[in-house]
Order: structure tokens, then sequence, then C-alpha cells
């Protein structure tokens, strides 16, 4: 029986990241990815779950999920909605 190589993530995001155009869209979701974490991250520390800060944010848990995993675009009113609701400062910069 012919034995399966399994590749790990990091070598395929190695492989991956050789090719510009995944390399491109891999760097200019950078962005979003911080903010989903930095998101979870705080969450997970204030021990809520994704139902509990969507009410205290007034908002559904679809929304919290969205924006957890990158796929939604929330207004910079509505992080700031989040970030109250986490007790957090928002802080935004350009470099």
């Amino acid at each position: 029986m012919k034995q399966r190589k399994y590749t790990s993530f990091e070598e395929y995001l190695k492989k991956s990241l050789k090719n510009p155009d995944f390399k491109k869209v891999w760097d200019d979701s950078e962005t979003e990815y911080q903010l989903s974490r930095q998101i979870i991250k705080k969450r997970l520390k204030n021990k809520l779950t994704q139902q509990d800060l969507a009410k205290k944010a007034n908002t559904t848990q679809t929304i919290i999920s969205r924006i957890e995993s990158m796929n939604g675009n929330p207004s910079l009113h509505f992080l700031k909605k989040i970030a109250t609701a986490l007790d957090a400062k928002l802080s935004i910069s350009i470099k």
C-alpha cells in the first residue's frame, strides 16, 4: 500500500507564498486578520461567547461570527461598539 505524504500548513503556506498572486492576497488580508484575531483574543479573555458579545454590542451572533471569520466589513462606528462591549479602546493607525 502506498503511503501518503502529508503536508503541514506551514509547508503549504511557504510554497504558496512563492506564487505572486497568492502572496498579494495573503498580504492584503493582514489587516482583517489582525482585527479578527484581536477581537477573538479580547472576547475569550473576557470569557464571552459570540452570543454574549453580540448582546452587549446590540447585534447578532451571526454578525460577530462574520467579523471574526473575516467575512464582514464592519464600519468604524460598529468597531467602536464592539470595543465598548469588550471594555476595550479602539485604536487605528496608518503606517
